[in-house]
């Protein structure tokens, strides 16, 4: 059975990426490393939409989130934390680590924090260093309008700390244009790469921040980084052979450009949406994103053992929900190199298992729907 990977992360990789990790290591600081390091460096800049510089960490999704808490936080000072779902619950776990005075602004499972939340946040606590939210919530598939949030947050003294892990490259996001002051990412989602490397990038504001915050941690220190990026090159060794093979994933987005790459999520995501509400289910999500659908598990079908089952009959890996979500919800994942025939063959292995539970619904009818809307848009 040919493997196919539809989970939020991981997702499937190029061929090129791939061939780029099967060749020999090479040594980090000889001068071809530095040059493909620099190459990298632009390149995110143009994914983040900043000017400013984006650092490459060897570590997962989450040391660069433990980096923007750490860098920008001393010990007790006030951050307003928007959680709506799992990862806004990382936030929390971070931020309590770092003994940070967390004012939560949250919502239910399936819904978005709004911008109007937020000032009220803002407005009850003028003190607030930081606010820290997600672009893109793959727990339950939400978006939120960062955009909207950015606004907000740029009329007070506070920051604007970005978890992009899941949302950067698959959705729009404009870190200079939007305020947004610090905005993280992974490798292994919308990037195109296996896990192993995280990213980061911080404003002018948050510089300031930054600089004027005593030191809280040694490896993720990103003043190192930026020392050490004026010279092409990272303070601790680095996982040169990936940043080689980022360097190919990130060329292919340079290639199909940013704006034609959200354009291409968005109507993935809105095909697959319709294909979904086609079929007689339901997207989980009120504000649904683009890298991801969310898809509700209907009254009587038994949701994990229903993902087992298109896995072992079919080869589409989907993902269960997590925590008290297990069993509820099914998240399909479009970002990255995955196209919209590799969505329409998911959509119809689902059908698939789906009819042969005995669950009712006209065979063909997400799929029909997923083709109408794709080529139509509506």
């Amino acid at each position: 059975m040919k493997p196919r990977l539809f989970t939020p992360g991981p997702t499937t990789v190029p061929e090129e990426t791939l061939l780029e990790l099967a060749r020999p290591v090479t040594y980090h600081r000889a001068a071809e490393a530095k040059a493909i390091l620099a190459e990298v460096s632009e390149d995110l800049k143009y994914v983040f939409q900043t000017a400013q510089p984006v650092f490459t960490l060897t570590c997962s999704g989450t040391g660069a989130m433990e980096a923007a808490v750490s860098n920008t936080l001393a010990a007790g000072e006030k951050a307003i934390l928007c959680t709506a779902g799992r990862w806004g619950e990382r936030w929390r776990g971070i931020l309590k680590a770092f003994a940070t005075n967390i004012v939560p602004v949250e919502v239910p499972y399936g819904k978005a924090v709004t911008a109007d939340m937020l000032a009220k946040a803002l407005a009850d606590n003028p003190d607030t260093k930081v606010v820290f939210t997600t672009l893109s919530e793959t727990s339950t598939g939400v978006g939120h309008d960062l955009e909207a949030f950015g606004k907000v947050v740029a009329k007070t003294d506070a920051l604007l700390a970005v978890d992009g892990i899941s949302g950067v490259g698959a959705m729009e996001c404009r870190m200079d244009a939007w305020g947004l002051d610090v905005v993280v990412t992974g490798s292994q989602k919308a990037l195109m790469m296996p896990p192993g490397l995280a990213f980061i990038g911080a404003s002018e504001k948050a510089w300031k921040k930054i600089d004027a915050t005593a030191p809280r941690g040694f490896y993720l220190d990103i003043r190192r980084y930026k020392k050490s990026l004026a010279e092409s090159d990272t303070p601790f060794t680095p996982g040169n052979t990936l940043i080689k093979a980022q360097r190919a994933s990130l060329k292919r987005i340079r290639a199909e450009g940013i704006e034609n790459l959200w354009a291409r999520h968005n109507r993935i995501a809105a095909a697959c949406r319709a294909g979904v509400e086609a079929m007689g289910l339901k997207v989980y999500a009120e504000r649904p994103n683009s890298a991801l659908t969310v898809i509700a598990v209907p009254q009587g079908v038994d949701g994990t053992a229903t993902l087992k089952a298109l896995e072992k009959k079919y080869g589409y890996k989907l993902a269960d929900g997590q925590d008290t979500l297990k069993g509820h919800i099914w998240r399909l994942s479009h970002m990255g190199y995955t196209d919209s025939f590799d969505v329409l063959g998911a959509l119809s292995a689902l059908e698939l298992v789906l009819l042969e539970s005995g669950f009712k619904l006209e065979a063909g009818a997400g799929v029909a729907a997923f083709q109408k809307t794709y080529a139509t848009g509506k």
